[in-house]
């Protein structure tokens, strides 16, 4: 009787250890499964203000896109080059990215300066956009701040990710001290293949 109840211990045992290692195989595979994918680097977009304060703590090249809510050059911007791997990146690490809407009617406080949509009618440019543009309001445009917050400019019109590349890569390697864009272009290698013609 004692070897019959051993044996059915032993028995017991043997299905527990085994159900045991079963189910932690099982747990090892949804907790595999659970893993995190990797996802693309977006741009991590800031308000004027929360930019501003960012800077204050870690003075940084602050680039401002100015876009307006009806344009579709913006909208394709935003999807094919601000969304391209190697952009968001490098804007992430270099620059404090920004995007203002050039017809928001909030006030914005710029490095002491205050700016308002005067709301004058449809389609009424903010001060701030009107500013940054230079009264040449065209979209999309990118407005440039050295990390000393000077104005270096501000350049019209789409870029597509490998032309924003040359750009961004020229300003934030101060080689605008040394040389032209032009130049610049002529020797640069970048990481973004221009789209086929």
């Amino acid at each position: 009787m004692k070897i019959y109840l051993t044996i059915i211990i032993l028995i017991s045992c043997v299905i527990q250890i085994s159900y045991s290692q079963e189910q932690a195989k099982t747990q090892a595979k949804s907790q595999a499964q659970l893993q995190p994918i990797q996802t693309q680097q977006v741009v991590k977009w800031y308000s004027v203000a929360e930019a501003m304060t960012l800077y204050k703590e870690n003075p940084k090249k602050i680039m401002i896109d100015v876009f307006t809510d009806w344009c579709g050059w913006c909208k394709k911007m935003d999807r094919e080059t601000f969304n391209h791997p190697v952009i968001a990146k490098y804007l992430n690490e270099n620059f404090y990215p920004v995007k203002f809407n050039a017809e928001s009617l909030d006030p914005i406080d710029f490095n002491g300066q205050k700016f308002i949509n005067e709301n004058t009618g449809n389609r009424s440019a903010h001060q701030f956009a009107v500013a940054l543009l230079k009264g040449q309001l065209s979209f999309p445009s990118i407005a440039y701040f050295t990390e000393k917050l000077e104005f270096m400019g501000a350049m019209p019109g789409y870029k597509s990710a490998d032309q924003l590349e040359v750009i961004l890569t020229f300003i934030a390697q101060d080689k605008f001290k040394t040389m032209t864009l032009e130049e610049y272009q002529k020797t640069f290698i970048g990481h973004i293949k221009p789209p086929a013609q």
